[in-house]
């Protein structure tokens, strides 16, 4: 009788601890599946990102691969030139300002008010119609062709085709980085100036003698040719380990801290899927692949 009571009160105790075990597990798989539900919740609401047109095909590309994976968030994403961007978003029109140069370069600008992301670098190079006969440009001719003092390409062992300048406005930052390190700080004469480096790209493809500038990243195609210089090729090799001159930090600056979808997006735009994949493919370089380093003073140094 002894023996039954003992493995009795055994058995009650097999079961509660059973039991016991059970609710824990329950408790748990319960919590993990909030957790779970809460870190699947797509990102929602809309914000509205202008400036830089360097940037803008890497941003559209990201925006766009977001949206598909957050149905309920909207990215508008405009170009306008860099000083538009840093512009809007210090007035808080927008949420995220692109530009290619430091917010502390631009006149006007309240740097001390925004926030940096530099979310990628961009190489830069003068274009040309592929007609001129020319592939390759020292930093001096270069410099002589866009203040006017060449002004056929004869004079360079090309064709004899008179030379057509096409800029981009003061506010772009494109602009400003070729003119600081492509020309020295030179600026250039008159010709054609466009807001887009779309444009810029249809306009050289379209004109005989044409000469302008554009990002590496709109040279996806064999519409306008990319000049080496001083025998350097614009490669994102070259300009990773800093022997090609013209390059610029693409960056993100919210006003204040990002939060909400401004920094979701952010976030997703610094994430390794976009660092390795799309940026990549999209021709810019990220800024963690660079053996050298800029300041807002266009100081380079290795890292």
């Amino acid at each position: 009788m002894k023996n039954f009571k003992k493995y009795g009160l055994l058995l009650i105790i097999s079961m509660l601890v059973a039991f016991a075990a059970a609710c824990g597990n329950g408790s748990s798989t319960d919590e993990n599946a909030e957790d779970n539900k809460e870190g699947s919740e797509s990102a929602s609401g809309s914000i509205v990102v202008s400036g830089s047109s360097a940037m803008q095909p890497l941003v559209a590309a990201a925006a766009e691969e977001f949206m598909a994976e957050n149905p309920d968030a909207d990215i508008q994403v405009n170009a306008g030139g860099s000083g538009t961007g840093l512009s809007q978003v210090s007035e808080g029109s927008v949420q995220i300002g692109n530009s290619d140069v430091f917010a502390e370069e631009k006149e006007g600008i309240p740097a001390d008010e925004l926030v940096d992301h530099k979310v990628a670098v961009v190489g830069m190079t003068a274009a040309v119609n592929p007609n001129v006969g020319i592939e390759d440009i020292s930093k001096e001719d270069l410099k002589k062709v866009f203040t006017g003092e060449i002004k056929n390409w004869k004079e360079l062992g090309g064709k004899d085709q008179k030379i057509t300048l096409v800029n981009r406005p003061d506010s772009s930052g494109t602009r400003a980085t070729f003119v600081k390190f492509g020309l020295d700080g030179e600026n250039p004469a008159e010709g054609i100036t466009e807001d887009s480096s779309n444009t810029v790209k249809k306009i050289i493809n379209e004109t005989d003698g044409a000469i302008g500038y554009l990002a590496f990243s709109y040279f996806t195609d064999d519409s306008v040719t990319p000049l080496a210089i001083d025998g350097v090729k614009a490669t994102d090799e070259n300009v990773q380990k800093g022997d090609f001159p013209i390059w610029a930090y693409e960056h993100s600056y919210t006003k204040g801290e990002a939060d909400g979808l401004a920094k979701t997006f952010l976030d997703y735009m610094m994430s390794e899927d976009v660092q390795s994949g799309l940026l990549k493919d999209q021709g810019y370089i990220p800024s963690t692949k660079m053996e050298v380093e800029r300041d807002a003073e266009g100081k380079q140094a290795k890292k």
